[in-house]
């Protein structure tokens, strides 16, 4: 029983992302011209859709994790990273559109949510935005890929990249100039078609997978030269033994967010609770409905 109702919620959600066209932006269309030339595109305001860490979740982080990695930036001086803002969360899709009431038109636009997620937080890495662009890179914290409630994940990006993309007024930022120029083709294609890469989409009625969900601890845009990327890698090493089994995590909310150019949450705007569709405006505290 459990199994058929898993399928019947990806193939709905397939279906939605389907049947929506990734079409000119409300404001205007969309304009890649930012991808023709070598420096990063100016970046404006970027917005996203998010699951925000639960509390037990980040008191397991600051109990084990974040006085050590702190201490390791500091180190090897990578001051900027240790005092950067960010709300500790999990992405689903970016888009990037200077328009304020972008998280409006998301609100409005989003596809059916998924019931409330069971995943584990586990294996500490190092990643860069592509193989030799130098920056930007990342420390990240991925998600165990099994399990009814990873799939259900994987299916949710499906839909809400293909509902919110067409939001967008361009690439994000930091997918342009040296990121873009040494991209695969296939990461490219979906810059052009969805401004950023690591998404799901329908293609030619087949799911295309590259999403890889997971929780940045650190935002650089220091060069990621072998002597740091080596220091970073120990680091996650370590963490790796402090954390072997995970930590089990429960999602019963996601929210639209405000983010800054690598990807860290600096406001979260709204809330959508995954058990009622009830939404919360962060800055009000009032509660509506999700349409």
């Amino acid at each position: 029983m459990r199994n058929t109702m898993l399928t019947s919620f990806v193939s709905a959600l397939l279906a939605v992302a389907a049947s929506v066209t990734v079409a000119a932006a409300a404001d205007g269309a969309i304009d890649n011209g930012a991808l023709a030339k070598s420096e990063f595109r100016d970046h404006a305001r970027t917005f996203g859709l998010v699951y925000t860490l639960p509390k037990t979740v980040n008191d397991v982080l600051d109990a084990t994790i974040r006085g050590p990695l702190k201490e390791k930036l500091l180190n090897a001086k990578l001051d900027t990273e240790a005092q950067m803002h960010n709300i500790p969360h999990v992405t689903v899709v970016h888009i990037h559109n200077a328009d304020p009431a972008t998280p409006e038109k998301m609100l409005a636009a989003l596809p059916k949510l998924p019931p409330v997620l069971d995943v584990t937080l586990k294996t500490f890495y190092t990643t860069e935005a592509a193989k030799g662009a130098g920056h930007p890179w990342w420390l990240d914290l991925g998600i165990v890929k099994e399990g009814k409630s990873f799939e259900e994940m994987m299916a949710f990006n499906t839909a809400a990249t293909a509902a919110l993309a067409p939001l967008r007024d361009g690439p994000l930022p930091r997918c342009t100039g040296p990121v873009y120029a040494v991209m695969s083709d296939a990461a490219k294609d979906l810059v052009r078609t969805v401004g950023v890469s690591g998404v799901n989409v329908v293609k030619d009625g087949k799911e295309l997978r590259s999403h890889n969900p997971h929780n940045t601890l650190v935002y650089s845009m220091a060069k990621f030269t072998p002597e740091l990327q080596a220091q970073m890698n120990q680091a996650a090493k370590e963490f790796n033994q402090i954390l072997p089994d995970g930590i089990p995590t429960s999602f019963k909310s996601v929210s639209i967010v405000e983010l800054g150019f690598a990807g860290n949450v600096l406001r979260e705007i709204y809330r959508i609770s995954l058990e009622d569709g009830s939404v919360l405006n962060v800055a009000t505290g009032k509660m509506a409905s999700l349409k």
